[in-house]
């Protein structure tokens, strides 16, 4: 029996060196990969599945084109983002902001957007003559852009005058006027009918995206208050082609140059 527990003993040993082994080889090895394989597995080439598929898809995409390609409004003349202070698709696009988007600004906050500041390379096409849809709504404004109004110090809104005038780009501007003086300064600035006022704060309409700083707005970044009226602006353009039956050709006098 002496015999016997001692080799069990030895026994007990040898699987625990045997473990020992094991596990110091396993955390010892330091795996990597060598080689990465793959291949093109076809979906289908099965016409009688792509017929079915077609098939159900067909009326969704029937409805969504009908939408789409209801007349809303009519537009006499063609408007475009071509000039080189203002542009007809700038005057419109911020004045319509402006209108569509100021009673919604009221309701919220019992405040009035004084005015509407956009980018000229937000603006991805014209309004051509004749029909105008949802669809030239999609294609003016084929991203999610919503409007935030930004309230800007009169120092902020001095900064954005000088902006829009060393930027030489015709960015959507309307609820504010002024002449670019001989010396590359602004002048008679004007806000909804009254002199600026460089002591008042100033309520901006604008896009997301600039209110964060984008194209270089970075005075938008520097506002006193944020207010996102979750009001995107395609769907400002729907709601304006709809409740009117001609769109206007807006020329009036926003920026002049001092000759």
């Amino acid at each position: 029996m002496a015999k016997l527990k001692n080799y069990n003993v030895v026994l007990a040993h040898f699987v625990l060196f045997l473990t020992y082994l094991f596990v110091s080889a396993c955390s010892s090895t330091n795996l990597s990969v060598t080689k990465i394989e793959g291949k093109l597995i076809p979906i289908t080439n099965n016409t009688k599945e792509v017929s079915e598929i077609t098939e159900f898809v067909q009326p969704y995409k029937d409805h969504i084109d009908k939408d789409l390609s209801t007349v809303l409004a009519i537009a006499p003349e063609t408007l475009d983002k071509n000039g080189e202070w203002q542009t007809p698709m700038g005057n419109l696009f911020s004045q319509v902001v402006f209108e569509k988007g100021n009673p919604v600004f009221k309701m919220r906050e019992n405040k009035s957007i004084d005015l509407v500041l956009l980018n000229h390379g937000g603006i991805r096409s014209i309004i051509p003559k004749g029909n105008v849809t949802a669809r030239t709504a999609y294609e003016i404004m084929p991203f999610e852009n919503s409007l935030v109004v930004i309230a800007l110090k009169g120092e902020q809104i001095e900064e954005l005058v000088q902006y829009f005038i060393a930027e030489k780009k015709p960015h959507p501007l309307y609820g504010m006027t002024f002449t670019i003086g001989k010396d590359n300064v602004a002048k008679d600035i004007v806000i909804q009918g009254k002199p600026f006022d460089r002591n008042t704060t100033y309520y901006v309409g604008t896009n997301d995206y600039l209110s964060n700083g984008g194209d270089n707005m970075v005075f938008f970044k520097k506002g006193i208050a944020k207010y996102d009226l979750d009001y995107k602006l395609r769907n400002i353009l729907i709601d304006y082609f709809t409740e009117v039956e001609t769109v206007p050709l807006l020329s009036d006098l926003r920026i002049s140059v001092e000759k």
